[in-house]
């Protein structure tokens, strides 16, 4: 038998055409007003907010507030002239109610359900099902399914299989921190919780599925951001027999697939592609906004050749004068110069030197040493600037350089609005490099991951200079955010060996950690390549929203904890005691 307060329509449903027919809806109510004994309730459900009509009479001593779920029976009426609420697309009609029905209550909230909120997030995270209910955090939770969905059909398009890989699986000893789980029937011995399904999606193409993908869960206990959380989701996916122009190709044409199913938006492809070098070279990170131009210029040539002894300082040592002009259109005041000054110093630099280009000797710090004939002319030629642009100068090493630069390019095209909303520029960066030296540990660690594959498959000989060495390692950028990572992975148990030795991963710790992956690779490993999209960054971008938070529904904090319902939290010792596990400090106890 059906229960008598089952809906037949949404709150986002009714129109028009449906003036005279009976039906019931489920919601809560959103708002309440008293008319002189009629009440006008706006009742939300996530499809919308439709407005229902009580007089006193139906009421009776039925109670309503703020957020009781209600079910209502009556006629849709038509509402007329003024009357009709044009923003809202259920405007042209209300229900006249003749039976209500309060299916919960509910104590006030602390916080109205509305779309311009402004509570502390804290609060916000503590009731986040209260949050949930706002209708921002609805349409970004619903456009990141129809995103997942759609990238789903389009990599099925492409003929990949979706096969799932472990959640408990083993610790490995690179990237960011394991989360642990303790085993309780193998006494002193963990599980880790993926970082990602690298490993196991490498063997899969070892087993013969040359197209594997799925939508995977990642955990890592590291430092947060506004785009990064513990556990995340991403895209995840592996061909067998490729290289890097094929990861491309299935990518742009799923992204395009991607947009124009899930966004209503068309992009263009095939993504430019260029290398990290140039990356660095041209705007100082490996991850570019070509939304605008602002682009690094290498000063060097002017600056061997004037009296200024901070460059020529810089370029004895070894480093780099690099600039960029700022364009006299978007004037740059003393006061702002300043402030610039003091964030380049904030991120590293000595100090920032400017100057206001004028072929006749210009202004600012520099002026001085533009003054003799040709000098102001020659270093505007090189710089490519104009009379009235500002260049602003760092003279440092290449990396505190490009660093410095590269972050200040970024921040004035946050100043000057350079940046279009509404455009979609991505850019493949390829060849980054392959090793990273840790001053701190004295030693080298991958700069992507230890079964990213060199350029050079010989790693440059018996005497490699391992700093100089390229991978075959890609990201896919957007706009200035780093979408997601990939490379042609190393299929050779040679090779990869021997990057394990270079990493300082000793033979017994190579077999207890990657014995099972050195063993598969030479059981006949085909060629392979992957790359995997960070899908609560992605749908974050493509809402134009800087924040992951906002497309996850149950976020933790920025200092990974869960406000809802308390996690991290103490255990019972008992509970501790089956798995084995011994404390070695006394957390305090949370409230």
């Amino acid at each position: 038998m059906t229960a008598s307060w089952k809906r037949t329509h949404t709150c986002g449903e009714l129109r028009a055409a449906h003036a005279g027919r009976t039906v019931v809806l489920n919601g809560w109510v959103q708002a309440r007003r008293d008319h002189g004994g009629i009440y006008f309730l706006d009742l939300r459900d996530r499809y919308g907010v439709t407005q229902i009509v009580l007089s006193q009479a139906v009421l009776g001593d039925t109670k309503l507030g703020p957020e009781y779920v209600l079910s209502v029976r009556g006629k849709v009426s038509v509402r007329e002239g003024s009357n009709v609420n044009r923003e809202r697309p259920t405007g042209e009609v209300e229900v006249l109610v003749e039976h209500v029905e309060v299916l919960s209550a509910s104590p006030v909230p602390p916080f109205p359900i509305e779309e311009q909120l402004d509570t502390a997030l804290d609060t916000r995270l503590r009731y986040r099902y209260l949050d949930l209910r706002r209708g921002n955090l609805q349409r970004n939770l619903i456009h990141r399914s129809r995103f997942i969905q759609s990238m789903r059909r389009a990599f099925e398009r492409e003929g990949f299989l979706d096969i799932e890989t472990p959640i408990l699986t083993k610790a490995t000893p690179e990237g960011a921190r394991d989360y642990l789980v303790p085993s309780r029937v193998h006494p002193g011995e963990f599980y880790a919780l993926p970082q990602s399904p690298q490993i196991f999606k490498q063997i899969l193409m070892v087993a013969g599925y040359d197209k594997y993908f799925q939508v995977a869960r990642c955990f890592r206990d590291e430092d947060l951001r506004a785009d990064r959380q513990p556990e995340f989701t991403q895209l995840d996916m592996e061909m067998s027999f490729v290289d890097e122009e094929d990861i491309f190709g299935v990518w742009e044409r799923v992204m395009q697939a991607t947009m124009r199913e899930a966004c209503g938006v068309e992009i263009a492809v095939p993504f430019p592609r260029m290398s990290w070098d140039e990356s660095m070279e041209r705007f100082g990170v490996d991850k570019p906004d070509l939304r605008f131009g602002l682009e690094l210029v290498d000063a060097k040539a002017w600056a061997e050749t004037c009296e200024f002894q901070v460059f020529r300082n810089a370029l004895a040592s070894g480093g780099r004068v690099m600039g960029i002009v700022v364009p006299a259109v978007h004037a740059l005041s003393r006061k702002d110069v300043t402030g610039l000054e003091e964030h380049a110093k904030g991120v590293g630099a000595k100090g920032l030197a400017w100057w206001k280009a004028e072929k006749s000797g210009g202004a600012g710090p520099l002026a001085k040493f533009c003054a003799a004939p040709g000098a102001a002319e020659s270093l505007m030629k090189l710089m490519g600037a104009s009379d009235g642009d500002t260049i602003l100068f760092v003279a440092d090493r290449e990396a505190i350089v490009r660093k410095v630069l590269g972050d200040l390019r970024n921040q004035l095209g946050r100043k000057f609005g350079l940046a279009k909303a509404g455009e979609w520029r991505f850019t493949w960066v390829t060849s980054f490099p392959m090793f990273e030296w840790d001053e701190d540990s004295k030693r080298w660690f991958s700069a992507h991951h230890p079964f990213t594959a060199p350029v050079d498959w010989t790693l440059g000989g018996p005497s490699p200079d391992l700093g100089k060495l390229s991978s075959r390692a890609y990201d896919l950028v957007l706009n200035g955010w780093e979408l997601g990572s990939g490379s042609v992975r190393i299929h050779r148990a040679d090779v990869q060996q021997r990057i394990f030795e270079i990493l300082g991963i000793g033979p017994e710790e190579r077999q207890r950690k990657f014995g099972f992956l050195l063993e598969a690779l030479s059981f006949g490993a085909p060629p392979h390549a992957g790359f995997a999209l960070g899908l609560d960054r992605t749908s974050a971008l493509t809402l134009g929203l800087d924040n992951i938070r906002e497309v996850i529904a149950f976020p933790k904090t920025a200092s990974a904890t869960d406000l809802m319902c308390g996690a991290p939290s103490i255990v019972a010792p008992e509970q501790l005691a089956e798995v084995h596990i011994r404390t070695v400090t006394e957390p305090d106890p949370k409230p």
